[in-house]
């Protein structure tokens, strides 16, 4: 439908409406539905007269404020309009009626437009109405929507509250669900428990795992019974029983294997690897049945004390029949002429004199591959024919003592559980018997011992073996070494004082026929002195520099006495040179070219060498 535009009336027309317009403003006239309806009457041909309705320009009205009129006329004098007729002279009212009679006749067009477009008018109207129903349905449906979002939402956040709840009693049944699933596996004992307990033997796999089973069982038992809990008692009785009768079962295999210890020829070896492989026996019978597991292990210690002892005792009397039978006696010194005594050393043998002052191959019995070398067999020795020196026979002794403490030690630390002081004192119940009697045997031994190397190549036996203990970490005869060392030491530093006395006391005039040759008792010192030195350059002892400090002194003395024997200055001299070389040369030969001894001889022969050669010859 296209819009209605009226037509132009010209100059006139839009100056009368301008003024209609005004006065319409002023008087703020509207024409009413009733108007249209008699301007259509009046097409017709039913003349009615114009009925207007003044509206507030009613005179008559009680409304009527004249003040306003005044201000509505001034305003509208101001029009230009208005102004431009006043000035032409034009007589309004006409002018007035003239702009009515367009506005009718422009009004009458407008409806006769309308009255034309009324389909399409219609045609709006319906649409509009039919959009406005469609608008009003679509409107209930979203107010419908909005409470059915309304209710969605109240919903949700029930079901979220509700989610939550469950959740969090999903997790406190969790939480009790995983406590009673623990609770009851622990406390429920299986039919296969019971029956591997009761009949299959204690060396088999089944019976060590249903054991280890049972001791989880009866600890958590025992830690639940502390918190009252009554479903304790309902298996109480039947792991009472069960613990029963594996304590039986236990004890009996392990007795079995304490008892094979004592068969003659055994290998105890064997069932103590046998009694760690099932170390957790023990472990079970001191958690469980403690009066049993003493008892087993006073068993083991009585039957070991018994078995080393007597194995020992045996060991050192049999090696005591392969040793040399010529051993030093106290009269065997260093400053004893030959020619004083029989026997001994009235036969100049090589061999028995290297047995005295002489190191030789002795020195080997410390070297790397004879100290930790095979124990002697006595009757393979016996059997051969073979003598041994003493400290041969005492490393041998010692070696299986320390071979055998190590494994005992460890065999009781792991099947025992032990550790520190407790390992140590039930060590020395095993093996205190045995150390009794070898420190018996070496304190009778070395009472009536007059071989001082022999003596002192067992004080650093001790050593090495201590060393070795203490690299494997095994402290469980430290204190047999130190009081065997306080056996040993103070015999070597007393014999070693017999013989720098017995050189003290050397009578040259008793000496027999003398030559500028080197004596022997110097080639004695020499000798000795160099095992001596030798032997202690692995563990110096301060002790020891002392003694032999004082017997090179005793020795230099002596030499000395002998020299004043001679007659002529010139063999005095050669005597000193000779026996001065010989000694420096037994001592550097042994390679100790560095000792205080080596220097203290070198200043002696060059000092008599530079007299000799500024003396006059005879």
């Amino acid at each position: 439908m296209s819009p209605w535009r009226p037509g132009c009336g010209g100059s006139e027309r839009r100056s009368g409406a301008g003024v209609m317009a005004a006065l319409r403003r002023d008087e703020e006239l509207g024409l009413r539905v009733t108007e249209m309806e008699e301007e259509e009457n009046m097409g017709r041909g039913e003349e009615k007269s114009l009925q207007l309705n003044l509206g507030d320009l009613d005179l008559t009205s009680d409304e009527f404020i004249l003040d306003e009129v005044d201000i509505h006329i001034q305003a509208n004098l101001e029009d230009s309009l208005v102004q431009e007729a006043l000035k032409t002279g034009v007589d309004l009212r006409q002018y007035s009626k003239q702009v009515e009679l367009e506005l009718q006749h422009i009004e009458h067009a407008s409806i006769s437009d309308y009255i034309k477009e009324s389909k399409n008018i219609t045609s709006l109207h319906n649409q509009i109405t039919a959009c406005d129903a469609i608008l009003e349905r679509m409107e209930q449906m979203l107010s419908s929507f909005q409470c059915d979002l309304s209710s969605i939402s109240c919903e949700i956040q029930t079901l979220q509250e509700q989610s939550v709840a469950m959740n969090l009693r999903l997790k406190n049944r969790q939480a009790v669900r995983s406590q009673l699933s623990q609770l009851v596996d622990e406390l429920v004992v299986p039919a296969a428990m019971i029956s591997t307990i009761l009949e299959t033997p204690v060396t088999e796999q089944d019976f060590l795992e249903q054991l280890h089973e049972l001791n989880n069982k009866m600890n958590y038992v025992k830690e639940q019974a502390f918190r009252e809990t009554m479903a304790c008692t309902d298996v109480h009785n039947v792991l009472d029983r069960l613990k029963v009768k594996a304590v039986t079962k236990i004890r009996e295999f392990v007795l079995q294997k304490i008892y094979s210890f004592r068969k003659p020829m055994t290998n105890y070896q064997i069932p103590q690897n046998a009694l760690l492989k099932y170390r957790f026996f023990y472990q079970f019978l001191l958690g469980n049945e403690r009066s049993v597991a003493q008892e087993l292990r006073e068993q083991y210690v009585e039957t070991m004390s018994k078995i080393y002892l007597s194995y020992f005792k045996s060991y050192t009397g049999r090696l005591m029949k392969i040793q040399y039978e010529e051993v030093a006696e106290k009269d065997d010194l260093m400053g004893v002429e030959d020619t004083a005594k029989k026997g001994f050393f009235s036969k100049p043998s090589l061999k028995n004199r290297n047995t005295i002052f002489t190191l030789g191959n002795r020195g080997s019995v410390i070297g790397g591959a004879e100290l930790e070398g095979p124990i002697i067999v006595p009757h393979a020795a016996q059997k051969s024919d073979v003598r041994y020196p003493f400290e041969s026979l005492f490393r041998s002794q010692h070696y299986a003592l320390l071979d055998n403490s190590c494994r005992e030690y460890l065999f009781l630390c792991d099947f025992f559980l032990v550790t520190g002081p407790s390992a140590q004192e039930l060590f020395n119940a095993v093996m205190g018997k045995t150390l009794a009697m070898f420190l018996k045997h070496m304190d009778a031994y070395v009472c009536d011992c007059y071989d001082s190397i022999a003596i002192f190549l067992c004080i650093h036996i001790v050593l090495r073996f201590r060393a070795i203990m203490a690299k494997r970490n095994v402290p469980a005869i430290d204190k047999y070494w130190d009081t065997l060392l306080g056996i040993l030491w103070p015999r070597f530093e007393y014999i070693l004082e017999l013989n720098i006395q017995s050189i003290q006391n050397t009578d040259p005039q008793r000496l027999g026929f003398l030559d500028t040759r080197p004596h022997y008792i110097t080639r004695r010192y020499a000798e000795f002195s160099s095992a001596i030195v030798s032997i202690n350059q692995t563990f110096p002892n301060e002790r020891t520099h002392t003694l032999l400090g004082q017997l090179q002194v005793e020795v230099e003395n002596f030499v000395l006495r002998v020299a004043a024997e001679f007659s002529s200055r010139k063999e005095q001299l050669i005597f000193l040179i000779n026996n001065y070389d010989m000694m420096l040369s037994v001592l550097m030969e042994r390679a100790v070219e560095e000792s205080k001894e080596v220097e203290g001889f070198q200043q002696l022969l060059s000092a008599r060498s530079q007299v000799s050669s500024q003396a006059p010859h005879s």
